[in-house]
């Protein structure tokens, strides 16, 4: 397969021009459809930062959104899919696909959940995985995480407020912040992590 020849950023600049349209796109619709607070979604967040990441060809933030995106977007995926065939949601978080208050094609735009870990894979492949990425995007996470906290509970972003297996909030708001958090960051990104550097080794040294 020929791949087309980077620029001296890294990645073809078709892809570049494409990922910062596509994000002046998605920004401009997004908060004019839910509003600014849907971006301290994790998700959305992943969608800024891997387009700049692009841009940019900067490593350590594709490699961070890597991170996040592979098994949160899996899990979109599977609660998506579980409902369309079965008609119920496994874990939560994608009721608004199925909400036809909203125009079809704004719910499509959600779509970019699937194409999301594949373009950072193939983005990986091309960069190296940069082993900070874990901790920098648990750095990204807990600010986040608090923030949604001051957001309407019926919009739980990021499970700030009930969790996504039993839906119930059982701490006192701090504590139950910092279970969430943890749960983050060593059952998603640490198995992720680890995952990443085993697909993505460093170039072995010559000599």
């Amino acid at each position: 397969m020929n791949v087309p020849p980077a620029t001296k950023s890294g990645f073809p600049a078709g892809l570049r021009w494409a990922a910062l349209v596509w994000l002046a796109i998605w920004v401009a619709v997004y908060w004019r459809a839910w509003g600014a607070a849907n971006f301290l979604h994790l998700c959305d967040i992943a969608v800024i930062l891997t387009s700049f990441g692009l841009w940019s060809n900067n490593r350590l933030l594709l490699s961070s959104q890597a991170v996040s995106s592979l098994l949160a977007d899996t899990a979109w995926a599977l609660d998506a899919g579980w409902r369309y065939f079965l008609g119920r949601h496994l874990l939560g978080g994608t009721e608004y696909l199925f909400d036809t208050r909203h125009p079809l094609w704004l719910r499509l735009l959600s779509l970019y959940h699937l194409l999301t870990p594949p373009l950072l894979l193939w983005a990986l492949h091309r960069t190296g995985y940069d082993r900070r990425a874990w901790r920098l995007q648990s750095a990204i996470t807990l600010p986040a995480l608090i923030a949604s906290r001051f957001v309407s509970p019926g919009d739980n972003i990021n499970f700030a407020f009930t969790d996504p297996f039993f839906h119930r909030a059982w701490a006192p708001a701090p504590a139950y912040l910092a279970v969430i958090f943890l749960l983050m960051v060593f059952a998603a990104y640490l198995p992720t992590h680890l995952l990443l550097k085993h697909l993505f080794p460093p170039p072995k040294q010559n000599g």
